[in-house]
């Protein structure tokens, strides 16, 4: 008889337990309405309220400045003054105590699944083919790719109503889950099938998956996600995707699915565990000082609680008290300090949750959660390229940092050019500090571009990837380009067209990062 392999994975901070991908018996029905509709809802269930049409009003700043007799404001008091390692994770955190304070929602026990293949691969070729790939993983096979591109292909006009249907069953079966997500589902709901998509186009390039999977998992720390988690999440993800599907699926198409999320799960798994060693799921940052440039933009300098490592050009998720479970990705506006302060260009958006609460609430003093860096918009300095670099809007601020990197390491030889853009000139607001650089460093040169009406002395009049066209040629060079997406997109095309290689242009689209 052949022998079940097991999956076991490594307990530790950000995990716990087997991982296991749980196979329906065959036979067993696996329709989620009769299994699901039948049931009761149990009173200790929270009731999940629709999320509400648009945020509610930020009120004022939680640490407004008091009138002092003398005219003058008191001296703010910082509470990280050394960052001298504060930094907690799970028991001892006041915002995790807060929420281990409710009252738990009794659980019947969970089922011990096994991690095996189905009957219909139990096969000698098929017990061959998982030897040789090892106990780890399970590669797909052309089959496996073609079948799960089909599925979605049905899946993707419904893909609102498949996403919801999963967290409803996720929630209802499950409802220890719920508090790892935030309030309001409907971003969360969009980044399933994205990251469902991306999954399934790149499965070819097992490098990239693997990549791009493993990221996600070392994000998931910071949620609270443990290794437990995924088999209720995979057993309930196939049974949404089975109700949706339609005609394009069947056995082999579960199958393959199966063999996917078991991939999948097992490359974010061993990511987290690998992450968890080196580096907490989260920082504490204090914010120390906060200056709103504009009426929409601020600047915020945050102290962590302990060491951050990142490079100039990445971004980090920031997570408020005011929205728990609600994070958002901003650039590093500055190289790596001494100090080891940082700094981030917010501009708050309509909508926006979290860029509101930043902008027009934040306030020296309170604090917030910062997830690990991320990105690869990085530069290797060491060969001296010379730099062509597009900032729009508050995207200047990554290109800001590696100026001042570049700087460090030294500007003789190399040539950067920076092209700032914005619609009109008061929204230029980090160009008196660019040109105060670019007064001190001989090889910067920064060209403000307005693409709205009113003044503009001194600047570029166009859309800034059409005006970058008007100049170079800029092969040689390497491109850096951060703002809006649509900006972002236009201009890879203009340098594309203008010679400049693929491999040379660097840029973390916005739009596949969660904003607002």
């Amino acid at each position: 008889m052949k022998s079940r392999r097991t999956l076991l994975i490594r307990t530790g901070l950000g995990s716990a337990g087997a991982a296991a991908v749980p196979v329906l018996p065959q036979g067993q029905a696996s329709d989620p309405v009769a299994a699901v509709e039948p049931e009761p809802v149990r009173p200790s269930v929270p009731v999940i309220p629709p999320p509400p049409a648009r945020p509610p009003a930020v009120p004022g700043p939680s640490h407004p400045e008091t009138p002092s007799t003398t005219g003058t404001a008191p001296a703010f008091q910082p509470l990280f003054t050394d960052a001298p390692g504060l930094n907690w994770a799970g028991s001892g955190d006041s915002r995790s105590s807060a929420r281990a304070a409710q009252p738990p929602v009794p659980q019947p026990p969970v089922p011990q699944l096994p991690v095996a293949l189905p009957a219909a691969v139990s096969t000698d070729e098929g017990a061959e083919s998982a030897e040789s790939a090892g106990s780890v993983e399970l590669p797909l096979t052309a089959r496996d790719i073609e079948l799960i591109r089909a599925s979605l292909a049905v899946v993707e006009p419904v893909a609102d109503r498949a996403t919801a249907h999963f967290y409803a069953l996720l929630f209802l079966r499950h409802p220890e889950v719920r508090s790892l997500f935030p309030a309001a589902m409907d971003v969360q709901r969009d980044r399933l099938f994205r990251t469902l998509l991306a999954a399934a186009r790149g499965a070819e390039d097992p490098a990239a998956l693997r990549a791009r999977m493993g990221a996600l998992g070392r994000g998931h720390r910071r949620y609270g996600t443990l290794t437990g988690h995924y088999a209720p999440v995979g057993e309930c993800l196939v049974q949404a995707l089975a109700r949706y599907a339609g005609s394009r699926w069947g056995d082999d198409t579960e199958l393959a699915w199966r063999r996917a999320y078991r991939l999948i799960s097992t490359i974010m798994i061993e990511a987290a565990e690998e992450d968890a060693r080196t580096s907490p799921p989260w920082w504490q940052g204090e914010v120390v000082r906060h200056e709103r440039r504009t009426r929409d933009v601020a600047v915020l300098t945050v102290r962590p609680d302990q060491a951050y490592p990142f490079r100039a050009g990445q971004y980090c998720s920031l997570e408020t008290p005011w929205w728990p479970r609600v994070w958002r990705h901003y650039s590093f506006a500055s190289a790596p300090r001494p100090d080891g302060l940082l700094t981030f260009h917010v501009k708050a958006v309509q909508a926006g949750w979290v860029s509101n609460a930043l902008v027009h609430r934040a306030a020296p003093g309170d604090v917030l959660r910062l997830g690990p860096a991320a990105g690869a918009m990085t530069v290797d300095h060491a060969a001296g390229t010379d730099l062509l670099c597009l900032g729009g809007g508050t995207g200047i601020a990554p290109i800001r940092a590696l100026v001042e990197e570049a700087a460090e390491h030294g500007g003789p030889g190399r040539s950067v050019e920076v092209f700032y853009g914005a619609r009109h000139a008061a929204e230029l607001y980090e160009l008196d500090a660019l040109r105060g650089l670019a007064g001190r460093l001989p090889w910067l040169t920064v060209r403000p571009v307005l693409s709205g009406t009113g003044p503009a002395e001194g600047a570029l009049t166009g859309e800034l990837p059409e005006v970058v066209g008007r100049f170079g040629p800029w092969s040689g060079r390497e491109a850096v380009l951060s703002g809006p997406p649509a900006m972002v997109r236009r201009g890879v095309g203009v340098l594309l067209r203008m010679g400049l290689s693929a491999e040379r242009i660097r840029h973390d689209l916005v739009g596949e990062r969660a904003s607002g």
